[in-house]
């Protein structure tokens, strides 16, 4: 099979854990970009970068890196985006389009767009993939197959270059879903993602502050969910502590939300109510089963399972050409 015209001629990425990492993977192996130039905080990530041939240009600085790409995706935690984003415009060309891979979009709309220039696209993304671990060695092309990338372009941004992107992320396997809003982005992922990341830090945080058991004894004897809980907790904490404080508003609501639901729980418990306590596990089974009919997880055991392949590298759908892209 005759490999596609790549969509892009210069992908740049500033940050290269393990989404930025992957993204140059996948663009390499799908051909979807001509060249790669990239660039870390740390000299070590950057050394690191270069001797694992992740770019074809590993250099110092997020202007050098930024100044004629095509594609800008920055993927640093969302801290720090707004800083990132007020450094690279000066050297952004006219048409290029800029992005980030980070899981709050209210607060990168906010602190990234009022930066970039005139003619630049600015269409954030949030690619809702991962796992517990970080750092350019961490990364692999398969991260995106079958998972999906939200975007979330501001209104008025050019149609041909939210198009465009959205055509990159499907080369690398991903789906992909354009919501409204950032705000309502923010508050879906609240719940299906900050959340859960919320009580897992505190679940682990707790079993590690009990007196009466042992370090020995929590490590030697847990079971499943124990185990899902300590993954989802080994995630980088800088980045999940940028994530709640930038999507605050949205996590409480859900967090108040959820604490109504673990009284009425408590309660249940306390009365000893079996048949309430067995409609609420039959109606959140129901979820995980949906969950798995819709293909976003197999029914197979979580721990040592493949990941799906790249698919073949496809021919880029098609998208509106505009004069700037």
């Amino acid at each position: 099979m005759a490999q596609p015209t790549p969509l892009f001629n210069r992908l740049a990425l500033i940050g290269v854990g393990l989404i930025g990492s992957s993204i140059a993977r996948a663009a390499r192996a799908q051909g979807a970009v001509r060249e790669i130039v990239a660039t870390a905080r740390t000299a070590a990530t950057r050394r690191r970068v270069a001797e694992l041939g992740l770019a074809d240009q590993v250099v110092e600085s997020n202007g050098a890196a930024a100044t004629g790409a095509d594609l800008v995706i920055v993927c640093a935690p969302v801290g720090v985006c707004g800083e990132i984003a007020k450094e690279i415009a000066p050297q952004l060309k006219r048409g290029a389009i800029v992005s980030d891979v980070g899981s709050v979009k209210t607060a990168i709309v906010r602190d990234m767009a009022p930066h970039l220039p005139p003619g630049v696209h600015f269409v954030p993304a949030h690619p809702v993939a991962g796992t517990e671990h970080s750092g350019p060695d961490a990364g692999f092309a398969e991260l995106f197959v079958g998972r999906w990338c939200i975007l979330t372009p501001p209104e008025g941004t050019d149609a041909a270059a939210v198009d465009k992107l959205a055509a990159f992320w499907r080369m690398l396997g991903a789906n992909v879903e354009t919501m409204a809003s950032p705000e309502h982005h923010d508050l879906v992922l609240a719940i299906t993602s900050h959340l859960p990341h919320l009580i897992a830090y505190t679940i682990v945080g707790t079993a590690d502050e009990l007196a009466e058991v042992t370090r020995s004894e929590v490590l030697k004897f847990s079971a499943g969910g124990f185990r899902d809980f300590t993954r989802i907790a080994a995630s980088d904490p800088t980045m999940w502590r940028d994530v709640f404080l930038a999507n605050k508003d949205a996590v409480l609501e859900m967090l108040g939300t959820f604490n109504e639901d673990l009284s009425q729980l408590t309660r249940a418990i306390r009365r000893g109510d079996g048949e309430a306590l067995f409609e609420h596990f039959a109606r959140t089974r129901a979820i995980r089963r949906g969950i798995v009919e819709i293909g976003q997880d197999s029914p197979a055991p979580d721990f040592g399972r493949a990941h799906p392949g790249l698919p073949d590298a496809p021919l880029p759908r098609p998208y509106a050409v505009s004069d700037e892209t």
